[in-house]
């Protein structure tokens, strides 16, 4: 129960800052990028804290590659197969299909770093917790000396 929970919060945490960010940065979102973000940082969470020792030029592909791969399953779901018209990232260079591009792409990579900060804090987080015990959110502690 445990573990089900901590991903359920993981999740949720990605399905809010995602949508966030898009409205900051595009000034709109879709109900769809809550469910990417969702997936992508429940997943880079779960990669990140798995694997320990990959380096930053890593962790940055990783995140890339998850992320678009993502975005290009949702963009084909909602943009190509249910003519939503959410994004289209045609007039970009070096776009596929007009749902995935090597400018948003690269985004990704630089994004690696404060999502592996996040994913790390949380993880301690959530090992410090009681097991087998209602809790309810304590503070979570930001030191940038770890």
């Amino acid at each position: 129960m445990q573990k089900t929970k901590e991903q359920l919060s993981v999740f949720s945490i990605g399905a809010i800052t995602y949508p966030l960010l898009e409205i900051l940065w595009k000034r709109g979102t879709h109900w769809s990028m809550a469910v990417a973000g969702g997936v992508c940082f429940c997943t880079l969470y779960n990669i990140y804290n798995n694997f320990k020792r990959l380096t930053f030029l890593q962790r940055g592909l990783i995140s890339s590659a998850v992320i678009t791969t993502v975005e290009f399953t949702i963009g084909v779901i909602v943009n190509i197969w249910q003519k939503w018209q959410v994004w289209d990232y045609s007039a970009f260079k070096f776009n596929f299909l007009g749902q995935i591009c090597l400018a948003y792409s690269t985004l990704w990579f630089l994004f690696s770093l404060p999502i592996n900060f996040i994913a790390k804090r949380l993880k301690n987080y959530f090992v410090s917790l009681p097991v087998n015990k209602e809790h309810s959110f304590k503070q979570i502690e930001f030191n940038v000396t770890d």
